[in-house]
């Protein structure tokens, strides 16, 4: 047999009458095939399916979860879907509909647009759109009448100019401090009326009675959206900042108590971590602040309730509660103090920051009930006697710790120990020197407090409810 000669090719086995089909994938160059069951592809679905059910199912504990925890949040959709439907009436009804004409699509869009979680939200959204929408509107209309007087060139003019000017004026004015925190959503407002009823203005005969039109639908969307917001089940933001600075104030004190307690005892305490919240609610307090000043009277807050005075208890809180988290990075910092250190300082730091943690939970005690404390004053007197007990306890421990482990002689053996001892005391007085700084900080908390007591009128202790 010659090279040249093909081999002869092998037969191949024959198909099975009994066994299942199969699918074959040829390979490039290989010749060798890759055999796949039916089977392959129903367990590639399956398990995709499984993983959908279990994502879904997920996303549904999730949801009833979070229901659960605050079920204000599917009233809040519920109110949602009640002020569509009521303003939707407008637009299916046809005497309603004659009413306010194809306009009417303008009251749903309000109603998106300015219904809020909290009334405070939807007071800002609502009365921030209906003053710029009015006074944008009849802006734009006064500019329009004022350049039809001045013939076709002159109109073009005298209308693009002025949303020129309008435009970049109000638009420079948002960065306003004042501006931005209050009528931001408004300054938006009012170039996007003004330039539509401006500019619409050029090509429309009936300019008056559109800008009507489209005025009392959003009015109509905005009176449905307020009422459904306050009259059923509301959500105050006022009440919301109050129930934060409660809160913030008793982990503030726990954690304290929690940190102190895990240095000394070298447990780990659960609650020693909660000064993290106090730190990173500072956008949700100026958040709940600016809204709850647009709130009416309700509850035991007044009007003109001083909810600015809020941020700076919350101002002084995070103060304090920097110091604890220094605190709490130096309990856990690798070079400690000697045990026999941390003993003869133990009893009077446990006890300041029991006395510091008492202080701010009275204050949250206070805030709650919006009534003075008679025993606050002597809280705090009690706090300041135990920063100078810590401070006696500190001036005896290098006699205490040298008579411990007798070091009273002064050669140089007993010297080089006695400077060993002081570093090893550096981390422990630390601690030590925070502590007292935290109480310096709860007294700030305090005068903070009474700074609010009295510019809510908080009620005496005495009096009854």
């Amino acid at each position: 047999m010659t090279t040249t000669d093909k081999q002869p090719s092998l037969p191949l086995p024959p198909a099975s009458t009994t066994a299942p089909a199969e699918w074959r994938v040829m390979i490039a160059d290989e010749g060798s095939s890759v055999k796949m069951d039916h089977g392959f592809g129903f367990g590639l679905a399956r398990h995709a399916w499984l993983a959908i059910s279990a994502k879904f199912s997920a996303i549904a504990a999730m949801l009833w979860r979070m229901g659960v925890e605050d079920p204000r949040k599917v009233v809040h959709g519920l109110k949602v879907g009640l002020a569509l439907a009521l303003v939707s009436l407008f637009y299916y009804l046809r005497p309603l509909y004659n009413g306010v004409g194809g306009a009417a699509m303008w009251a749903v869009m309000t109603v998106v647009v300015i219904f809020e979680y909290t009334v405070g939200g939807s007071l800002y959204k609502g009365l921030n759109r209906a003053a710029a929408t009015l006074t944008g509107g009849g802006i734009a209309v006064g500019v329009h009448w004022i350049a039809s007087k001045a013939g076709q060139a002159g109109e073009l003019v005298i209308l693009n100019g002025a949303v020129f000017i309008l435009a970049s004026a109000v638009t420079f004015s948002r960065f306003i401090p004042v501006i931005k925190r209050r009528f931001d959503y408004g300054a938006t407002i009012f170039i996007l009326t003004f330039s539509l009823v401006a500019v619409s203005g050029y090509r429309v005969d009936q300019l008056v009675s559109l800008a009507q039109q489209r005025l009392s639908t959003i009015a109509i969307g905005i009176s449905i959206c307020l009422m459904v917001c306050m009259l059923i089940c509301p959500v105050w933001a006022g009440s919301d900042l109050n129930v934060l600075i409660i809160r913030n104030m008793d982990k503030l004190a726990d954690s304290l108590e929690g940190c102190v307690e895990e240095y000394f005892s070298g447990k780990e305490a659960p609650k020693a971590r909660g000064f993290k919240c106090v730190l990173n609610s500072k956008l949700s307090e100026d958040s709940l602040a600016n809204l709850a000043a647009w709130e009416p009277a309700h509850g035991p807050f007044g009007f003109r309730h001083p909810w600015s005075q809020y941020l700076k208890v919350g101002a002084a809180m995070r103060s304090c509660a920097y110091c604890i988290e220094a605190l709490h990075c130096s309990s856990h910092s690798e070079i400690q103090a000697s045990e026999l250190m941390k003993r003869h300082l133990s009893e009077v730091c446990m006890k300041l920051s029991s006395k510091s943690a008492q202080v701010l939970k009275e204050l949250s005690v206070c805030i709650e009930n919006m009534r003075s404390s008679e025993s606050l004053s002597h809280m705090v007197k009690e706090m300041k006697e135990a920063v100078e007990e810590v401070k006696t306890a500190m001036k005896s421990l290098p006699t205490t710790y040298n008579n411990e482990l007798g070091l009273q002689k002064d050669d140089d053996s007993m010297m080089m120990k006695k400077r060993q001892s002081f570093m090893e005391s550096l981390p422990l007085m630390t601690v030590v020197s925070l502590l007292m700084e935290i109480s310096v900080k709860v007294e700030g908390v305090e005068e903070e407090v009474q700074k609010l007591s009295g510019l809510a009128e908080f009620k005496p202790s005495g009096d009854k409810f």
